[in-house]
């Protein structure tokens, strides 16, 4: 992570009049996706971090897209403070701010705080006491914030992703920012959330390809009756090897032109509610990263089970670790189920139905 800070990784959607280079969406994902395809922890664990920067991109204030983006320049990276285990969807928030004098209060409990440890701030999703959604950025050694290393998935172990506990933590001000509510209109949002995972299990499909091809290289031993001295001459290891490199292509190429996609209606016209491409546009956009997110997942979970069928039983031994893919795979994709995915794919394209204003395309 400190090779990340100094990399500046973090601001590639600074934009240029806030002095940071200004990249596209695909620039982004394409880079999310080098990440990923070495590190899949490292790329999920910055995905709040790029979030937060996306989100004042769309609709920051002023004042607010200075102070953060300036931090993001400086290499600061921003963790994830969101989820609530004890409510009754995905989303739902009862963390609450609450004025004290010319401050506020805050306290909660959150789980699923991705990136937080590695952070040197903490975005919180909580309530004021006019019941509108915010985002609290705080340091991430702000007295009565306390991060938790707790997480136990299967996958994505070092993500970080366990419990943030807040405890009547002093909030000022400048640290909060008004959050958008989910199902009053369509940004690009939710697209970009969902389609930076598929990024994720792109990068994922395509490390299985590496793997998959150092070990045929040199480890994997030809069977006695495939009539040939080295594994890479094996026909059957040859097709495995092609196989998987072609899941991985093929996701990355979905994912960058779903990426597009979204680039191209931002910069298109407004619509009549103010938004960048309007309505339309990010319908359609939201769709694409439906699909790709399908792709994807369907294409890192099979590259993790293919890379078995290049070396055999032995490749199965634990000093290899190749099942961190499936099971990195398998985490990711069940952030959000698939089947619903493609059914909102399906329903738009049989029945012009947009995809729902969720927050989650």
């Amino acid at each position: 992570m400190d090779a990340v800070r100094t990399s500046a990784i973090g601001c590639l959607r600074v934009p240029a009049a806030y002095g940071g280079p200004g990249a596209s969406l695909v620039d982004v994902f394409r880079a999310v996706i080098d990440l990923a395809e070495a590190d899949s922890n490292v790329a999920q664990a910055l995905r709040p971090h790029f979030g937060f920067i996306e989100k004042l991109i769309s609709d920051g204030g002023k004042e607010d897209r200075e102070r953060w983006f300036a931090a993001a320049l400086a290499g600061e990276l921003f963790g994830n403070a969101t989820g609530e285990t004890t409510a009754k969807h995905p989303g739902d928030i009862h963390t609450a701010l609450v004025p004290d004098g010319d401050r506020y209060r805050l306290s909660g409990t959150k789980y699923y705080s991705t990136g937080s440890l590695f952070a040197d701030w903490v975005v919180i999703a909580a309530k004021n006491h006019l019941d509108q959604r915010v985002r609290v950025v705080l340091p991430h050694d702000r007295p009565g914030l306390r991060l938790i290393d707790d997480w136990d998935g299967m996958g994505q172990r070092m993500t970080a992703s366990g419990t943030t506990e807040l405890d009547d933590v002093e909030v000022f001000p400048h640290e909060v920012v008004v959050d958008e509510a989910v199902g009053v209109r369509r940004t690009h949002l939710g697209a970009y959330h969902q389609l930076f995972l598929a990024a994720v299990e792109t990068g994922i499909a395509k490390n299985a390809v590496r793997d998959a091809i150092g070990y045929a290289r040199d480890r994997a031993r030809a069977v006695r009756h495939s009539g040939v001295d080295h594994a890479v001459q094996d026909p059957f290891v040859q097709h495995t090897v092609g196989e998987i490199a072609a899941l991985g292509y093929g996701a990355e190429a979905t994912v960058l032109r779903a990426a597009a996609a979204i680039d191209r209606a931002l910069a298109g016209p407004c619509g009549e509610d103010g938004i960048a491409g309007g309505e339309p546009a990010l319908a359609e956009a939201a769709t694409e990263v439906a699909q790709a997110q399908v792709v994807a997942a369907q294409a890192a979970l099979r590259a993790a089970e293919r890379l078995y069928d290049v070396g055999g039983a032995s490749a199965t031994r634990r000093e290899f670790n190749f099942d961190r893919h499936w099971r990195n795979a398998r985490t990711l994709v069940s952030h959000n189920p698939i089947a619903h995915k493609a059914r909102v794919v399906g329903d738009y394209l049989l029945n012009a139905e947009p995809p729902p204003l969720t927050g989650f395309f």
